[in-house]
């Protein structure tokens, strides 16, 4: 006897919940279709396909989309870093506990100057170097001409804040954002296991504003892996500000020009 339509849809949302209880980070669209159909074959793309698409009224509210096109169980979609009793997955913030953001730093600073070549010189920092509530960057570098290059451009300020917790993901947003004001590039750099929701959002208002985006394994800080997701955007940071910063910093950032009044 011929399946109906209602049946196959049934099938389809009931494997959609069970893939997705397995899975706390959620799974996109395109994840979740083929997952379905290695399942169901004989259903047909275009069905399991538009099934997908309306999954969170198909369910009542069990599945939720989460952001484009990333769907997730409504057990884990309200707190991304809560697990529920009998999982294996565990809270991210909890695996890197002991893992410092400081351990990073030097890494990262090297990357920018020899992997990506943003930077011609790159120093660890981080602290309170800066003395004020607007924060201190935990890496910044500088980009110059070399001597043998035939033209020669202005000095580049390059900046990046890390965070090794994946609750902090928008406080590193805003630290970056404030770093624009005395840097030309600025940068954040979260963990690779950060909830995806979360990454993408991140992608998009970086694209906006200009400000870099790096994954990094936060749990390997030997090594770190980082990759670029979005390149930073160079900006005219504001004058007065690059010089009441830089100062402080002077004899780090410039070592061959410790006196260059």
């Amino acid at each position: 006897m011929r399946e109906t339509l209602p049946t196959k849809k049934r099938k389809i949302i009931n494997s959609a919940i069970e893939l997705l209880l397995d899975r706390p980070e959620g799974l996109r669209y395109s994840e979740l279709k083929k997952k379905i159909n290695e399942q169901y074959f004989e259903i047909g793309n275009s069905t399991i396909g538009s099934t997908i698409v309306n999954l969170e009224q198909e369910t009542k509210g069990v599945v939720i989309k989460v952001d484009k096109g990333l769907f997730k169980h409504s057990r884990y979609a309200e707190n991304q870093n809560t697990v529920t009793e009998g999982s294996n997955f565990l809270p991210i913030s909890e695996t890197i506990e002991k893992i410092r953001e400081e351990n990073f730093y030097s890494s990262f600073a090297d990357w920018l100057t020899d992997d990506i070549e943003e930077c011609t010189h790159a120093i660890p920092l981080g602290g309170s170097r800066f003395r004020d509530k607007w924060g201190t960057p935990d890496v910044i570098g500088i980009r110059e001409s070399r001597r043998s290059a035939v033209i020669q451009f202005p000095i580049e300020i390059v900046s990046a804040e890390i965070k090794v917790d994946t609750k902090d993901l928008i406080t590193a947003f805003g630290q970056a954002s404030a770093y624009k004001l005395f840097c030309h590039k600025s940068y954040i750099v979260i963990p690779s296991q950060s909830d995806k929701a979360d990454i993408t959002r991140l992608d998009g208002l970086c694209r906006i504003s200009g400000i870099g985006l790096v994954l990094f394994d936060s749990k390997n800080p030997e090594t770190p892996n980082f990759e670029i997701r979005v390149r930073a955007n160079k900006h005219e940071p504001d004058m007065f500000y690059v010089d009441k910063y830089i100062k402080i910093i002077e004899e780090d950032l410039f070592p061959r020009n410790q006196k260059r009044r």
